[in-house]
C-alpha cells in the first residue's frame, strides 16, 4: 500500500471515555512516533458553537487527544498543554508513555537473570498499577539479554528507568495505548524505499560523537562490566556509563556489549525530516512503527546506502498545504 495523501480526524476524550469534542474543523494536525521515548502530537481546531464551549473545558492530564488517519487510529495520549486563541484552539499531547515520567516504582524489587523485556514489562505495569489511564503491553519478542536489576520504592521516575533499560538491550515504542517491547535486533520489514521515494532529497549523516570502541558500565557497589578495546581502524575511544540498577558483573558486561553494538562503527543515519515521502512510496503509513525496518537503497548522495534500516522516528503533518510524511532511519542497534 502506497503512502498516498491521508486525511486526518481528531477528537478530545475525557479519561472516563466520554468524548469532549470532535475536531469538526481541523486546521492542522501533527503526530509523531519515537523509539525509546515519548512521542508528541498537536492539533489546531477552529472552534464554533458548542465546540467552543467544549474546548473551554479541556484540561492537561485529565483529557486525551486521539488522531485517526483515513479512519485508522494512529495516535493517542494525554493533553500536556493548550492554547486558546481568537478563532483557534491548539492542543499538545504526549503518548501513553508520558504517564511513566510522572510515576515511580511502587515497591522494592530485585531481578536475577531475567530477560530485559520482562523487566521492562514489570516497570510499565508497576508504573500504571495504582492508577491506569488505559494501556496494554505487548512483548514482540524477548530481548535475548538477561541481567540482574534492582529498583527501590519511590526512587527515580519510571520513565527514566525504562530509558536506561533501553540503553542496554531492548527497544520500546507506543502505538495508541499499546506499548510495544521488542529486541534491539528486531528486523521485521514493513516496506522498501529508494531515492525515488524522497523527491526532495535526503541526508545521510554520520554521528561521530556516538562512536566508541570500548565501553565500561558500572553497576551497584563495585559491579563493573566492559566490552571492546583498541580498534584496528579507529584506535581507542572509551566511554563510561553508570547503571546503579545493575547488580551483577555479567549483567554489566551485557550492558556494555549492547552499548558497543550501538556505537561501533559510527552510526550512520538517514534523516528526511524536511522531505516528504513520495505519494507512490510503497509503505503503509500506519505501519511505520519505530523498531521495525525498511529496506533502503540510495545513491544520490556521496555516501551510498543499500541496507535494511531501523525506523527511529516518524513525523506526519497535515495542513492546508496537504500531508507530509518524514522518517528517521538508522542501522539496527544504533
Amino acid at each position: 500500500m502506497a503512502v498516498g495523501c491521508g486525511v486526518h480526524q481528531a477528537a478530545i476524550y475525557d479519561r472516563n471515555g466520554a468524548m469532549i469534542t470532535p475536531a469538526e474543523t481541523l486546521m492542522e494536525v501533527e503526530w509523531t512516533r519515537v523509539l525509546n521515548n515519548m512521542s508528541t502530537a498537536r492539533a489546531t481546531i477552529q472552534p464554533s458553537g458548542d465546540c467552543c464551549q467544549a474546548v473551554d473545558n479541556v484540561r492537561s492530564w485529565r483529557h486525551k487527544l486521539v488522531i485517526w488517519r483515513d479512519g485508522r487510529m494512529v495516535w493517542e495520549g494525554p493533553v500536556l498543554g493548550a492554547d486558546w486563541k481568537y478563532g483557534s484552539f491548539e492542543v499538545e499531547a504526549g503518548d501513553v508513555l508520558a504517564w511513566l515520567d510522572r510515576r515511580v516504582p511502587h515497591q522494592d524489587i530485585k531481578f536475577g537473570e531475567t530477560d530485559l523485556a520482562d523487566i521492562a514489562e514489570w516497570l510499565i505495569e508497576d508504573g500504571f498499577a495504582p492508577d491506569d489511564p488505559g494501556h496494554s503491553v505487548q512483548i514482540i519478542g524477548p530481548a535475548g539479554i538477561t541481567g540482574g536489576r534492582a529498583y527501590t520504592k519511590d526512587v527515580g521516575q519510571t520513565g527514566d528507568h525504562l530509558r536506561d533499560l533501553a540503553d542496554t538491550g531492548i527497544d520500546y515504542t507506543a502505538v495508541g495505548s499499546r506499548i510495544l517491547i521488542l529486541p534491539e535486533d528486531h528486523t521485521t520489514r514493513v516496506g522498501s524505499l529508494s531515492d525515488a521515494d524522497f523527491p526532495e532529497g535526503l541526508t545521510v549523516s554520520e554521528d561521530g560523537a556516538a562512536l566508541a570502541t570500548r565501553w565500561v558500565v558500572h553497576g551497584k557497589d563495585k559491579v563493573v562490566g566492559e566490552a571492546g578495546g583498541i580498534h584496528p581502524y579507529y584506535g581507542l575511544l572509551e566511554r563510561v556509563a553508570d547503571e546503579s540498577s545493575i547488580l551483577k558483573d555479567a549483567s554489566a558486561a551485557a550492558a556494555a556489549r549492547s552499548r558497543l553494538r550501538a556505537s561501533l562503527p559510527a552510526p550512520v543515519w538517514i534523516a528526511s525530516q524536511q522531505a516528504t515521502l513520495s505519494p507512490d512510496a510503497a509503505v503503509d503509513v500506519p505501519s511505520l512503527v519505530p523498531g521495525w525496518c525498511v529496506d533502503v537503497a540510495s545513491t544520490r548522495t556521496c555516501r551510498a546506502v543499500a541496507q535494511s534500516l531501523k525506523i527511529m522516528a516518524v513525523k506526519v503533518t497535515e495542513n492546508s498545504s496537504g500531508e507530509t510524511v518524514s522518517v528517521q532511519l538508522a542501522p539496527a542497534g544504533a
